[in-house]
């Protein structure tokens, strides 16, 4: 699968523009503040429907405009083409086509587009707190299957109805909360440990990917080790619930669950986070992309759209190096203010300036 042609209207800073892209490498270079990123954005929110950036949608909106358009078309692996159309509102909601066929539901674009991306503020993956790194699971496991999202969304609704419940009950437990509860706990440990045992096999699945990886790109012999083993799994969410009832109903908020889980990441035996050179850390967020990457092409049997958005500006020369002689087969969107190293060996060169196309360079 690749994106033949990008169209945006009123995004970001492009009041209209078209990228013609190409199935190898696409270079799209420009000075910093000129569009490339916008760019880059556009493209990987076909694939999740929301910012790699981790904006709301009103700042994806043009100053001026009520509503963005991203209009791409798509080659399948099998030569098929079609028109997907996302209209992006400021007020109300917007609608999602395909080939001018309207979609009733956001979650079904899901899986026609995958996207895989890196950009300078993943290093947060592995400074950061847990939340980057949960999000960095579920994502990957809605790439897997778009089911996964459906999932994740039941957890977070379930998870916010039992929050609103503790609040509610003011720290007081009486019959009626009591057995509300025992309602909601029911469906928390359900959807619950579907999604920790998801995010373990996923975890499991990955691990060679990501040291094949960080190998690559460091050079020498390392040992990089992923590690997610929640309490509660060891014990099992009912019984886990069971135990923090007393904590949460003081607290007025789930205090166990997947919701707080931590992946914790390790080199040479060292956490990553509190033991790695910014270098190193830096090369392992993109090991965990570039695993991802792997695995999904592996199991979904075509590769995703590779997006490094000015990625060879953060890496020494020896790693930019090893990174573009790894680079996976495939449609692959790289966007730099810097000039491109040899290696890099495009297919094709865009030019940006000012939310403007100026053509093949």
């Amino acid at each position: 699968m690749l994106v033949e042609r990008l169209e945006l209207v009123d995004f970001r800073n492009y009041s209209h523009a078209t990228f013609d892209l190409t199935a190898g490498i696409t270079c799209v270079i420009g000075q910093n503040g000129q569009g490339k990123t916008n760019l880059a954005e556009a493209l990987a929110y076909l694939s999740g429907l929301s910012s790699f950036r981790q904006v709301h949608s009103d700042a994806l909106i043009r100053v001026g405009a009520d509503q963005a358009i991203i209009r791409a078309t798509i080659v399948d692996d099998d030569g098929r083409t079609s028109l997907v159309e996302v209209e992006i509102a400021r007020t109300g909601r917007g609608r999602i086509q395909v080939n001018r066929q309207r979609l009733q539901r956001t979650r079904d674009l899901l899986g026609t587009v995958r996207t895989s991306v890196f950009s300078p503020d993943d290093l947060a993956l592995i400074k950061g707190g847990p939340a980057e790194r949960r999000r960095l699971l579920d994502d990957a496991l809605v790439s897997l299957a778009a089911k996964n999202d459906a999932l994740r969304l039941e957890v977070d609704r379930v998870l916010k109805q039992r929050n609103t419940l503790l609040r509610q009950c003011g720290g007081r437990l009486d019959d009626e909360v009591s057995a509300t509860l025992d309602v909601w706990d029911a469906r928390f440990v359900d959807v619950g440990e579907r999604l920790g045992h998801g995010r373990a096999v996923l975890v499991q699945r990955l691990q060679p990917f990501v040291n094949e990886a960080y190998t690559q790109l460091a050079g020498g012999s390392h040992n990089v080790v992923s590690i997610y083993d929640p309490i509660w799994r060891q014990q099992g969410l009912a019984t886990a619930l069971s135990e923090a009832r007393s904590d949460d109903i003081r607290r007025g908020v789930s205090t166990v669950g997947p919701h707080r889980d931590e992946l914790d990441l390790f080199i040479n035996d060292l956490p990553a986070r509190t033991h790695a050179s910014q270098g190193e850390q830096r090369t392992l967020a993109l090991s965990l992309r570039l695993g991802t990457h792997r695995l999904v092409t592996e199991h979904v049997g075509s590769s995703p759209i590779l997006i490094l958005d000015d990625v060879l500006s953060e890496l020494d020369d020896d790693r930019a190096t090893a990174l573009l002689r790894e680079l996976p087969a495939g449609q692959v969107v790289i966007t730099t203010a810097s000039p491109l190293p040899d290696e890099a060996s495009p297919d094709r060169v865009l030019r940006i300036h000012n939310g403007t196309v100026m053509g093949d360079v």
